[in-house]
């Protein structure tokens, strides 16, 4: 059973941001006891900043080095989260919120704390030589751990391409009976990852992982049973697949490209 069962946006004054927006105004409730939830609608519609607030709210844990709470690029999402009241079925801090322009930095926090775990080991092995051998292990036996931690990924993040290290995050992070929040995951995978991580998001919710995940992607999408809510100048509605806008525009510019390309 998922965490997370509700948010509820309290009433208060909508002259400033982040409660201007539009879909914002009207928000009361979302419901979101369902294991994949997605957020749809235009660049600006609302939809990654209550995903932020969602984070800043639930305290999740970041990708990036700081949470939520404390990142300089996320006021709309504290400042929404101040009137966000969250139900739960049982509070969890597994999982994750990740933005798509948090990865590079996270991949390159992960090679610098691999290079000084490194050469922190280095340093105790040389400096103990004069130890028995057991204490030189024991000395050396936090730096190794934290080592091992990071195998986790496979070969190192920086070393695989942008795609690949972003699927081999998730595989890593999807944690059974955590709330992940994801905004724009697409962004750096091809449509064959992108079936790849429909399969990662399954897996994990068939244990009880439960999904935010704002998005563009048509074939993410289609992930079976998924709630779907669509930002838009109207408010915050349920939507139905086939009848969105991207899957819409989508399947006509594949049926007839020229159509589309003409206009240009």
């Amino acid at each position: 059973m998922v965490p997370l069962l509700a948010l509820r946006l309290e009433d208060g004054p909508h002259d400033r941001y982040p409660f201007a927006i539009p879909a914002l105004r009207g928000l009361t409730r979302l419901e979101l006891d369902c294991p994949v939830t997605f957020l749809v609608g235009e660049n600006g519609s609302g939809k990654s900043t209550l995903l932020s607030g969602l984070a800043c709210a639930a305290g999740a844990i970041t990708a990036g080095r700081l949470s939520a709470a404390d990142d300089p690029d996320l006021p709309g999402g504290r400042l929404l989260s101040e009137r966000l009241r969250l139900e739960w079925r049982h509070r969890t801090s597994r999982g994750f919120f990740l933005r798509a322009e948090d990865f590079f930095g996270y991949v390159l926090g992960l090679k610098r704390l691999r290079e000084d775990l490194e050469a922190d080991l280095e340093r105790s092995l040389r400096e103990s030589t004069d130890l028995p051998d057991g204490e030189r292990q024991r000395r050396a036996a936090p730096y190794r751990g934290q080592l091992g931690a990071l195998r986790n990924y496979g070969a190192p993040l920086e070393a695989r391409s942008h795609g690949e290290g972003y699927l081999a995050f998730f595989a890593a992070r999807f944690v059974p009976g955590g709330l992940h929040l994801l905004d724009e995951p697409e962004a750096a995978l091809s449509p064959m990852r992108q079936l790849a991580l429909l399969s990662l998001l399954r897996a994990c919710a068939e244990q009880g992982g439960q999904f935010v995940i704002a998005t563009h992607s048509p074939l993410l999408l289609a992930y079976p049973q998924a709630r779907i809510y669509e930002f838009s100048e109207s408010g915050v509605n349920t939507a139905v697949y086939e009848e969105l806008e991207a899957v819409r525009l989508t399947r006509h510019f594949l049926e007839d490209p020229g159509r589309f390309l003409r206009h240009l």
